[in-house]
């Protein structure tokens, strides 16, 4: 069986950076899509925090509708939720909770398609495609498991908002020894900061549609002086005067037990910690796999020039990102063409061989 993996779509993101609505790279999709037996679609499929989901919903339409046509009847659309679109198993995961001794989730369950309001509205536009669910994960085949990877928030050191989010609400929920080693602990800290950031979109979702605010941080610390000129004095005041509350703002969130957290927030460490924190769930979850598919960070990998040794989890497991379908500036540097960031990619897994990242719109 061959399979595609695609991730980080957000269809209907108000922001305008998910690039399947545009012809081009929807073409592209659906010309790959001719030689799979079945797609997974590894989490944030739809952008349920630019606002109400009916909105998103009715955006992505088109786009749902031409996948379904693509793959066909005969053939399998999986979904696995992710972080920006945790409402699609919400209301499962509640109903689930609800019973005198449910099962684990362990590393795959199936979701129940009728349980889910939404998601039921999602597969129906997928039609005829066969539609399935999954959470956390699935496994693609021996050895090769795939989940979207936002439980590394829990862990990652770079001061990201999920993570800030995630270290203070281990203040107010009751974690195990030694942190999470189950999904369902992942769930218990993370779970109820989703469901608050997407009612606070339900309600203002134009404060939350271009998501570039912490991009801009970003920029604003790691960006060169304004060289001098008056123009760029205002800015380039404001900057320095960020980069010198930073170190401090990070230690009070470490000091309130947010943390651990680090100052450095450029692009290798962006990477390194990213992949730092996945490994961590990896190991934590205790997924034994030779191969594991993750998304969430939008940064793709491994790319040519990265080093193999930061791709390995600490159980001995190769992790590939599957990258993002997501046009976002504040990452895209000026050389596009070889940028990690770029969308379009995918990752084919056939019966044997190690996974195949792609880029389909190079």
């Amino acid at each position: 069986m061959r399979t595609l993996v695609v991730s980080d779509l957000h269809l209907g993101a108000r922001s305008g950076v998910d690039v399947l609505r545009r012809p081009e790279p929807l073409e592209a999709l659906i010309a790959e899509l001719q030689d799979v037996d079945r797609l997974i679609i590894l989490g944030d499929l739809l952008e349920l925090r630019h606002g109400p989901a009916r909105e998103a919903l009715e955006a992505a339409e088109p786009v749902l509708a031409a996948l379904g046509a693509a793959v066909g009847a005969d053939r399998e659309i999986v979904i696995v939720p992710g972080n920006h679109d945790h409402g699609l198993l919400r209301p499962w995961l509640e109903r689930r909770s609800l019973r005198s001794a449910p099962e684990p989730l362990g590393l795959e369950s199936e979701i129940a398609i009728e349980d889910a309001e939404l998601l039921g509205q999602v597969a129906r536009r997928l039609g005829p495609a066969r539609v399935t669910a999954t959470y956390p994960g699935i496994w693609i085949r021996d050895g090769v498991y795939a989940t979207h990877g936002h439980y590394g928030d829990r862990h990652n050191t770079v001061p990201i908002m999920e993570r800030v989010g995630a270290g203070l609400m281990t203040r107010l929920v009751s974690e195990p020894p030694g942190g999470p080693a189950r999904a369902e602990d992942y769930e218990a800290t993370l779970g109820p900061m989703y469901t608050w950031i997407e009612s606070v979109a339900q309600r203002d979702g134009s404060r939350l549609a271009s998501g570039s605010l912490q991009v801009r941080a970003w920029r604003a610390l790691q960006a060169p002086g304004g060289g001098g000129r008056p123009r760029f004095a205002l800015a380039s005041l404001r900057r320095s005067s960020l980069k010198l509350a930073f170190p401090l703002v990070v230690a009070t969130l470490n000091r309130a037990g947010a943390g651990p957290l680090r100052t450095d927030v450029s692009g290798h460490e962006l990477r390194r910690a990213g992949l730092r924190a996945f490994g961590e769930v990896v190991a934590r979850l205790e997924v034994d796999a030779a191969h594991v598919i993750f998304g969430h960070t939008h940064r793709a990998g491994p790319l040519t020039r990265d080093h193999a040794a930061e791709w390995k989890a600490p159980t001995g497991a190769s992790l590939i990102n599957s990258g993002s379908w997501v046009h976002d500036p504040g990452f895209m540097g000026p050389d596009r063409r070889d940028n990690p960031y770029r969308p379009g990619f995918s990752v084919a897994i056939g019966d044997e061989g190690p996974p195949e990242l792609r880029n389909l719109l190079d």
